[in-house]
C-alpha cells in the first residue's frame, strides 16, 4: 500500500532513506542502471511502492539521455489510418511492445507535402528517442527527414531506397510479400482456375510491388488486361475488379493485394452476377480479420502477423538505441488461410 502525503512528492532522498541505502543505489535502480545487488534492488523497489514515488522525467532524462517516447510515423492521410485495420493492429502491437519498453508512443501522420515540414520540426526539436516509419511511397521524404534528424529509425516494409554509401543496411521490418503471393496463386492455379486476374496495390510502394511479382513468378505469361491497380481500399478494389470484369469476362479467380481490396472486388463481383467462389475464387492479403472473415462468403487469404510486426518493429529500435548495432532486415513468414471464397 503506497503512503501519500497531500501537496508532498516523494523524493529520491526519502526513498534512500526507507531503503537504506543511498541516493546514488536508488537512481541506479530507478534509471535501470546496473551495478546493484539483488538484495538491495529489491528494497529500493519496495521503498518506491510504499511511498508512491514517481521518477522526474526531466532528472531521468539528464541521467539517461533518454526521452521515453518514440514517434511513430504513418505516410498515409487521417482517413486511412482509422478507416483501415491493418494500420490499427500495426499501431496495436507497437503500443504493447513500448509499453513493455516503459516508453510512450507519439503518433504522427502525413495529410499532405506541408506536414513533412511540421514533422522534421518535431523530430529535430530532439522530443524523441527514435522513430518506426511505415506505408511508405517511393517519393516520400521521410528518410531524408529522419537522416537529417539524425533519429535513429525502423521501417515498416521493405525500403525502396538504399542508405547512404558506406552505412550500415536501412531497418526494417517486412513480411515475406512475394512468397506469400507466389503461395495465393498456386492455390488457385490448383483449383483448376486458369484466368487469374490480379488486383494490385500502389505501385510506388514496395509492398504491392512485391506482391505483382510474386504473381508474376507463377503465371509469367498473364497478360496486362488480367492486372489492374488498386490503391488498397475497399473503393478501389470495386473500380479494379469492374475494370477486369469488362477487360476479361473470362476471368475464373482473383488474386487481390490486401484484404480491402478483396472486399471491394467481391461486393463488385456479386453487382456483376458473378457467383464466388464458384463463378469466380477470391483470395485476398493481410488476413486482417474485422475484414476477411466476416465477408460473404468468408475470404481466403494470406496472413501476416501484423501485431507482431509492429513489436518486432519496436525491439529492433530498442537493440539499435542500446548500441547493439543489429540493423540487419527482419523477413517474417506469410501463411494461407482457406476460407470459402476459393
Amino acid at each position: 500500500m503506497s503512503e501519500t502525503t497531500s501537496g508532498t512528492r516523494p523524493t529520491l532522498e526519502a526513498v534512500a532513506a526507507r531503503a537504506g541505502v543511498s541516493r546514488a543505489t536508488v537512481s541506479r535502480v530507478v534509471n535501470g542502471g546496473a551495478g546493484v545487488r539483488d538484495a538491495l534492488a529489491e528494497k529500493v523497489r519496495e521503498a518506491v511502492e510504499e511511498l508512491g514515488y514517481v521518477p522526474n522525467h526531466a532528472a531521468r532524462t539528464l541521467v539517461t539521455r533518454r526521452n521515453g517516447a518514440v514517434a511513430v510515423i504513418i505516410a498515409e492521410p487521417e482517413f486511412r489510418i482509422f478507416s483501415d485495420p491493418f494500420f490499427e493492429q500495426q499501431v496495436r502491437g507497437i503500443s504493447r511492445e513500448l509499453t513493455a519498453h516503459d516508453a510512450q508512443l507519439v503518433l504522427l501522420w502525413v495529410e499532405g507535402p506541408g506536414d513533412h515540414e511540421r514533422i522534421a520540426r518535431y523530430l529535430g526539436g530532439g522530443h524523441v528517442d527514435g522513430a518506426l516509419a511505415f506505408s511508405l511511397h517511393n517519393d516520400d521524404q521521410l528518410p531524408e527527414i529522419v537522416r537529417r534528424a539524425q533519429v535513429p529509425t525502423v521501417f515498416g516494409g521493405r525500403p525502396g531506397w538504399t542508405g547512404p554509401a558506406g552505412e550500415p543496411p536501412v531497418p526494417y521490418v517486412d513480411c515475406d510479400n512475394r512468397g506469400g503471393a507466389r503461395t495465393a496463386v498456386r492455390h488457385l492455379r490448383s483449383l483448376g482456375r486458369r484466368n487469374i486476374a490480379h488486383i494490385t496495390g500502389p505501385r510506388d510502394q514496395t509492398s504491392a510491388l512485391d506482391r505483382l511479382d510474386g504473381y508474376r513468378d507463377e503465371l509469367p505469361d498473364a497478360g496486362a488486361d488480367l492486372v489492374a491497380e488498386g490503391a488498397f481500399t475497399e473503393e478501389s478494389g470495386a473500380r479494379a475488379m469492374t475494370e477486369l470484369l469488362r477487360r476479361r469476362p473470362d476471368l475464373d479467380a482473383v488474386f487481390a493485394a490486401n484484404d480491402l481490396m478483396a472486399s471491394g472486388a467481391l461486393r463488385a463481383l456479386r453487382e456483376h452476377g458473378r457467383r464466388v467462389p464458384e463463378d469466380v475464387a477470391l483470395v485476398g492479403f493481410d488476413d486482417v480479420l474485422p475484414v476477411a472473415a466476416v465477408t460473404d462468403p468468408p475470404l481466403t487469404t494470406v496472413r501476416q502477423d501484423i501485431e507482431g510486426m509492429g513489436r518486432l518493429m519496436v525491439r529492433l529500435l530498442m537493440r539499435t538505441l542500446d548500441g547493439a548495432g543489429d540493423t540487419e532486415p527482419v523477413i517474417t513468414e506469410t501463411e494461407l488461410v482457406r476460407r470459402a471464397s476459393a
